[in-house]
């Protein structure tokens, strides 16, 4: 019997073959799904028979994570030494960096910790140069910081391509789509909005080969085949990213003009000169969409002067955890736990009910939170 690698050269051969239109459209949908289901296979097949080898262990710290993603020798060691307090071996020769070093920027009030890891090659999603285990300390972080060596661009579509095996979906986010499953009653599919990517016919060839026949589909929102496949399996990693392009002191700037035609953008840099790090630091921060939390104890004013910094999208739940553990179980079942700053409504319709116990997301820069004391 071929093996699951194999069998996936061989459907991923049928697809190149296969001219795309609207009548092949929900095979290669179906072949796509194929693909998928194979390689879920063939991780639980890898991990069942201990195959999967001890992944990096690393503390995350800090308001964020941001990870260093490249091929061995492109300059990450020395650019997490300039950006950071880290001092992780610099050589001239491949794979320096055999672990995973982390070190500290601060910018702008947000502690944000980078982290250097081996570099990877082609075929890490598959596991070649322990691409898994690195991989997997890719999906943790909240931010993909791509070092790409000026004089070879290739590099930047073979990095995202193998995260994108991976699981990974960069600058993305999942389409709507709900899917519930149920005992019986066959397949219901719906939508909310017109549907131009895919049809119906497509959605219940992807489901067949997942052999779910009996569950309620709803599109909220348009999605192509591959962004339903994405939240029928339900493991992927929506993550930012920024490109740096290393190395620019080497060349002209009509050279990097004619890079903007392949990567439009990018920040050039030079990690060996310091050049235009303080660009990179500032894309990096905005990248990651930082919020600013005021802390207002009862009867007292708010702090103005150190605020908390979170991500977007936290909850009052996470903000608690940051000040304390015992915070969150004391948490009263109450829609508005402070008053909110700089900002006319929560996120979402105006009224909206709290998804749960302190989950309540805002939509702005700085919060003033109080009453939690």
């Amino acid at each position: 019997m071929p093996s699951f690698e194999e069998q996936i050269r061989a459907i991923e051969e049928e697809i190149r073959r296969t001219p795309y239109n609207k009548a092949t459209q929900h095979h290669i949908g179906r072949l796509k799904a194929k693909i998928a289901r194979l390689k879920e296979e063939a991780e639980k097949r890898a991990q069942a028979s201990g195959g999967a080898r001890p992944g990096y262990s690393i503390r995350k710290g800090g308001d964020a994570t941001v990870v260093l993603v490249g091929f061995p020798s492109v300059g990450k060691s020395t650019l997490l030494n300039q950006l950071t307090n880290a001092e992780s071996e610099v050589g001239s020769y491949d794979f320096t960096t055999l672990r995973v070093v982390p070190g500290m920027m601060e910018y702008e009030g947000a502690r944000i910790q980078v982290l250097d890891v081996p570099g990877i090659v082609h075929g890490a999603a598959s596991g070649r140069g322990r691409g898994r285990e690195v991989i997997g300390v890719m999906r943790s972080a909240d931010l993909v910081l791509f070092v790409i060596d000026v004089f070879n661009l290739e590099q930047y579509r073979v990095l995202a391509g193998e995260l994108y095996n991976a699981g990974m979906r960069l600058d993305a986010r999942p389409r709507d789509v709900k899917i519930k499953r149920k005992a019986r009653g066959g397949l219901t599919i719906s939508s909310t909005v017109e549907l131009r990517k895919i049809d119906e016919k497509t959605v219940k060839a992807i489901l067949a080969e997942y052999r779910l026949h009996n569950a309620d589909v709803i599109f909220r929102e348009d999605a192509t085949p591959d962004e339903f496949l994405d939240v029928l399996t339900g493991n992927r990693v929506y993550v930012p990213s920024v490109v740096a392009l290393n190395k620019v002191d080497l060349v002209k700037e009509d050279y990097l003009a004619e890079v903007r035609k392949e990567i439009p953008e990018f920040i050039p840099i030079s990690a060996e000169e310091g050049t235009n790090l303080e660009e990179l630091r500032r894309a990096i921060y905005r990248k990651l969409d930082f919020i600013r939390v005021y802390m207002k104890p009862q009867g007292e004013k708010a702090d103005l002067e150190e605020p908390m910094v979170v991500m977007r999208g936290s909850t009052i739940a996470d903000i608690c955890d940051r000040l304390h553990r015992d915070f969150r179980p004391k948490l009263p079942l109450r829609p508005h736990l402070g008053q909110v700053r700089k900002v006319r409504r929560p996120a979402g319709r105006a009224g909206a009910r709290p998804r749960g116990r302190g989950h309540r997301e805002y939509r702005h820069q700085e919060v003033t939170l109080g009453g939690l004391t």
